[in-house]
Formats: C-alpha cells, sequence, structure tokens
C-alpha cells in the first residue's frame, strides 16, 4: 500500500489533484516486480520528464543570475545543482523515502544504490508536478527545494567534481567542451550498469563503469584526468 500522502504534500507545499500521478512518482520498478497486481506504472517515465523539466528551470535561473559566465561555468555550476548526490541528500531532507513503494529488497540498499533511488524520485515528483500543475508550481518547487543550495555550492567550491575540473582544463587547453556517450548497458533494467566514454571534440579518451550515468561519467572524467592533469 502506498502511504498517505498528505503529510508529504504539506513539507512540499503543493497539493495535487491527480493523486495518482504523485502515487506513480513514489512507485520504483521493483514493487511492480514484487507485486504483479499493482495498478499503477513505475516512476521512470516521469523521471525523465523531470529531467528535463529541472535541466531547463536550473538552466535558465543560472542564465539570468550568472550573466557574465561562459557556457563552461554555467554547465559546471547546474552539474553541481542536479547530481544525484545533491538531489539525493535533497530528497533525504524531505523524507521521500518513507512515502515510495518498492520492493523489501530495494528498501534494505545503502550507499550509492539507494542515492539514485532517491535522486529519480526525486526527479519524478518534478515531473509529476509538471504534468499536475505545470511550469510555474514546479519552478516554485524547485527554487525552494534545490536552487537555495546554489550559495553554498558556490562558496565551498563543491562544484570542483572531476567532470569540472576535466571540463576547466580541457576547455583552457583545447578551447572544446568534453562530451559523454553511453557505449554500454548491460544488466536488468532496474539493475543496469553504465559504460560511458569522454571525448574531445571526436575523439575517444577514456571510459568509466557505474550503476548510472551520472556516476559512469564522472569515472571516465577521472580516468581522463589521470592523463591531462594539471
Amino acid at each position: 500500500m502506498l502511504p498517505n500522502t498528505e503529510t508529504l504534500e504539506k513539507k512540499i507545499g503543493i497539493g495535487f489533484k491527480n493523486k495518482d500521478v504523485l502515487a506513480e512518482a513514489l512507485t520504483h520498478r521493483s514493487y511492480l516486480n514484487e507485486y504483479a497486481n499493482g495498478a499503477l506504472p513505475h516512476n521512470e517515465r516521469l523521471e525523465y520528464l523531470g529531467d528535463a523539466v529541472l535541466e531547463l528551470v536550473i538552466t535558465h535561473e543560472l542564465f539570468k543570475k550568472f550573466p557574465e559566465y561562459m557556457e563552461g561555468q554555467l554547465t559546471v555550476l547546474r552539474a553541481a545543482l542536479v547530481n544525484a548526490q545533491m538531489l539525493s541528500k535533497i530528497a533525504e531532507n524531505i523524507g521521500l523515502g518513507d512515502f515510495m513503494r518498492m520492493s523489501r529488497g530495494e528498501r534494505k540498499v545503502t550507499g550509492k544504490a539507494r542515492e539514485l533511488i532517491l535522486a529519480n524520485a526525486i526527479e519524478a515528483v518534478i515531473g509529476a508536478i509538471y504534468i499536475d500543475q505545470g511550469i510555474d508550481a514546479v519552478k516554485k518547487f524547485i527554487l525552494k527545494f534545490i536552487w537555495t543550495h546554489l550559495d553554498d555550492i558556490v562558496k565551498n567550491k563543491s562544484y570542483k567534481d572531476s567532470k569540472s575540473e576535466l571540463q576547466e582544463i580541457i576547455q583552457e587547453r583545447l578551447k572544446v567542451t568534453p562530451t559523454y556517450k553511453v557505449t554500454e548497458e548491460s544488466g536488468p533494467a532496474h539493475k543496469k550498469t553504465f559504460k560511458v566514454g569522454v571525448y574531445f571534440g571526436d575523439k575517444f579518451i577514456a571510459d568509466g563503469v557505474g550503476a548510472s550515468k551520472q556516476e559512469a561519467e564522472v569515472e571516465a572524467a577521472r580516468n581522463a584526468l589521470k592523463k591531462y592533469q594539471r
């Protein structure tokens, strides 16, 4: 059974018109694998939508706030705001995991696996808000719960992860922005492993493997840095 979501709705300041779309956002694929009679779909489609909406809102806000910043600087800040670690932290603060439908096994996972589940869930909730109430409501949510972390990121320079460091070095040296491409996927749908390559233009530099595309990208960037570290 799905826990009563009224508490969650009060926490995020949004009363859903269509409770089913929120229930979908809170349903992990593993729940339907374990309880085959589940009437609602899992949250991966909403996660896909929410990821795009989140990126659009954050990109627009950064574009307005830092008119002097170039594309690379804006991209680094955006990545720090929307990465899995940040989103899972925000989901934990909201208590999102308490409201999710998951299999018994997935509910027990810890570490990066749990981090990814929560990060995906908050993207799905963003997708659900967008579907239910439109861009103004979803922007209000993003500004309240995600955008507010920007000042700490800038102050502590926590945006200096492997991807951002690689981007700074390569843009300075080669005047190109590193790009990332998934080169291989393996494993079942709910527990995939991704291999991602990092490229400078059309040139392959290094690859990395992870339980998510983001994790694999970070590993690829870390491997590339070994060749280009200052």
